[in-house]
């Protein structure tokens, strides 16, 4: 019987991951699910004689606690960027991507399209994350791409609150920006659209959005992979508490990603933290909670690859190793081969 049911916990943690790959949600995450809470950080930070920085019952709500935004990166058939000129007062006349804060009760997909929309006049239909940009644990920007499936371009006879008007653009310098943080971010969607067009290159992540699914908290859900240099197999991390389930950790609002995901892997492996890194983002989980909006709480996925072999690491929390099936194995060895096959993860503080 005790083999079965761990034959049982294998299929169970391999179906989580081809989930996870798949960008399927893994529902809910109950506090058994939860390996390391605000409640759990702020004790550890008070025994440490550290004064705790935010509430254990800390809930992310748009407008209140926390801050999603969304940026879209469309482009033409002549390699153009869709760019729109800023109507407020703060930077009136300056050039941007069309972006802003989303709503409450929309998906991050809506909002992208709401905003393109608004600003531009183009009706946009989203593709894909391009990438997700962290401030702190509760400012989140989510860039998007897709297609234009019709609109009209906004004049400046047009202009309103929203913007002043809106043009293809194919040279950034020949305008004045609002801020320079786009470039980088038009460079990914260039790379990204460069990528998966050319038959030589090695391409991008496939396209991944938002699973619709309302979470009560904010957590990041961590895929640690390692080697085991007897047998060169690949490996996954597996919480062990309360039910097997990939390590997951309550994002604390006050603290960078970085930050809250090391204190997490001290909780695991100790103080003497083997060399480990965030490869990037396998998906993202959110839906606005029903009515009347009590959270919107997300779940990131993220791939973290660690350095030395398994048998030189060492675990002190509750947790084990999986030695992953050849078919996954090799389907999530061709994610780590390239640095561009995950959403990457900017933590800007």
């Amino acid at each position: 019987m005790p083999q079965t049911n761990s034959h049982n916990a294998a299929d169970s943690i391999e179906q989580k991951l081809l989930g996870i790959l798949a960008a399927q949600d893994l529902g809910d995450i109950t506090q058994e699910l939860c390996d390391f809470s605000l409640e759990e950080q702020n004790a550890t930070a008070e025994a440490q004689g550290i004064q705790p920085s935010t509430s254990a019952d800390y809930i992310p709500v748009l407008g209140k606690s926390v801050t999603y935004i969304v940026a879209s990166v469309l482009f033409n058939e002549r390699d153009e960027v869709l760019m729109m000129q800023e109507a407020k007062q703060s930077c009136a006349g300056k050039w941007y991507l069309p972006a802003g804060r989303m709503e409450k009760g929309e998906t991050i997909c809506e909002a992208a399209v709401r905003e393109v929309y608004e600003e531009t006049g183009l009706n946009v239909d989203i593709t894909t994350l391009l990438a997700i940009e962290v401030a702190g644990g509760s400012w989140f920007r989510f860039v998007l791409t897709g297609r234009v499936t019709g609109g009209q371009l906004k004049t400046p006879a047009q202009a309103d609150n929203e913007s002043l008007q809106a043009k293809w653009i194919g040279r950034l310098s020949e305008l004045p920006l609002r801020a320079n943080d786009i470039i980088n971010l038009i460079d990914i969607g260039r790379s990204y659209n460069e990528r998966n067009s050319s038959p030589q290159a090695p391409p991008y992540h496939p396209d991944v959005l938002p699973t619709k699914y309302s979470h009560h908290k904010n957590y990041l859900r961590v895929v640690a992979v390692i080697r085991k240099r007897a047998t060169n197999s690949l490996n996954v991390l597996v919480s062990e508490k309360n039910v097997h389930h990939f390590p997951t950790v309550e994002v604390h609002p006050q603290r960078s990603l970085h930050s809250t995901l090391r204190k997490f892997m001290i909780e695991l492996f100790g103080a003497e933290l083997p060399q480990h890194r965030p490869h990037g983002i396998l998906s993202v989980e959110h839906c606005p909670s029903p009515m009347p909006y009590t959270s919107d709480g997300i779940c990131l996925n993220v791939l973290v690859v660690f350095r030395p072999p398994l048998e030189e690491v060492a675990l002190i929390g509750k947790c084990t190793w999986h030695e992953l099936s050849r078919p996954l194995e090799e389907k999530l060895g061709r994610i780590l081969s390239s640095k561009h096959s995950t959403i990457p993860l900017n933590v800007i503080r």
